[in-house]
């Protein structure tokens, strides 16, 4: 049995404020052994209750994650279930927004790009995986007019990426780059139409529908290369809504 750490000494002192950091500790060491790490995050994990030490006969340490450590991991997956399901619900309601607009929609895709070096570094390649990829229906491909659509539902999730240059400078790569944000539980926006740069375009969903809060800037290259056209060809787009229909043909017209 193990001994809990909690003690009346911990009680005395304030809990510590935990993060996604622990929350991604504790799943490490439910799925592990429990051998310890001995930093910081493991004291804290240990101070708050939701760890327990435990001494083998051998002298071994490990550790044991408690009932209310199991308790917040369960929360913590409803959380992200929650996430991502508004997140798919919004990635699909854009793949199908362009789709009616006429374009051919993609999601999922994961595309080579090129992000520009640094300090005079050559550039890199790199494989992007936008939310939703769309050209115009064109056989013609200087108006193919590619557009990147990065989907974000949630605000840490926002600013975390915001900090990713890289990834944004990729996307820019491949075309037209626009953020869709989305709403918190409470209808407000997750984000603020200034914070996105200025090389990006803002939507925002509001009521079921999308509205454009700053136009994306127009990219100087034309076309696509090479490697994204063989990525598309070896993938289906998303249909038009009422597709299935539309495969029926129209009706017959009535007596007159």
């Amino acid at each position: 049995m193990g001994t809990p750490f909690s003690s009346s000494s911990a009680a005395s002192s304030p809990a510590p404020a935990l993060g996604r950091a622990h929350t991604r500790r504790l799943r490490e060491i439910y799925r592990s052994a429990g051998w310890p790490c001995q930093d910081a995050l493991e004291i804290e994990l240990l101070a708050a209750g939701l760890l327990d030490r435990v001494h083998a006969a051998s002298g071994h340490e490990s550790l044991r994650v408690t009932d209310s450590g199991l308790r917040l991991l369960a929360a913590t997956l409803d959380t992200n279930r929650a996430a991502y399901s508004a997140h798919e619900a919004l990635v699909e309601f854009v793949a199908r927004e362009m789709a009616r607009a006429g374009r051919l929609s993609w999601r999922g895709l994961a595309l080579r790009a090129q992000r520009p070096g640094v300090n005079g570094s050559k550039a890199t390649w790199c494989v992007a995986k936008p939310d939703v990829f769309s050209i115009r229906n064109t056989s013609m491909e200087r108006y193919v007019d590619p557009i990147v659509h990065e989907i974000k539902v949630r605000r840490a999730d926002l600013l975390g990426d915001l900090r990713q240059e890289a990834k944004r400078a990729a996307y820019l790569d491949l075309g037209e780059t626009w953020y869709v944000l989305g709403s918190d539980a409470r209808g407000r926006c997750i984000g603020d139409p200034d914070e996105i740069p200025a090389t990006c375009g803002v939507m925002l969903q509001q009521g079921g529908r999308l509205f454009v809060a700053r136009p994306a800037p127009r990219p100087a290259r034309q076309g696509l290369p090479f490697s994204v056209w063989m990525a598309l060809a070896r993938t289906t787009p998303v249909g038009p809504p009422d597709a299935e229909q539309a495969l029926l043909g129209e009706p017959s017209p009535g007596p007159n």
